[in-house]
């Protein structure tokens, strides 16, 4: 697993990111009806968190991802958006 440093201005907060990367040149390997997450940890302010990138692909090869304090809340998100979308789960 190759290891990354990323900084990103997001408003007020400099987020200074080193995670594992799921994705190869920005886009996600996750393959049909597959799930890939890493956790990374960040500095918000002066506090240390840590964060978990999550990408799934549906069977129709549909791309959800998204960014949670911890696995099951991805997978919330990701059921939230299934059913809002209407599509199918391996």
């Amino acid at each position: 697993m190759r290891m990354q440093v990323e900084k990103r201005f997001t408003g007020f907060i400099l987020l200074q990111i080193t995670m594992g990367t799921i994705n190869v040149n920005g886009c996600s390997v996750c393959a049909a009806g597959k799930e890939n997450y890493t956790t990374f940890n960040t500095k918000i302010g002066r506090k240390n968190v840590k964060r978990m990138q999550y990408d799934y692909r549906t069977l129709e090869g549909e791309l959800f991802s998204c960014i949670g304090t911890n696995l099951e809340d991805c997978r919330r998100k990701r059921n939230e958006w299934i059913s809002k979308n209407n599509l199918k789960r391996n």
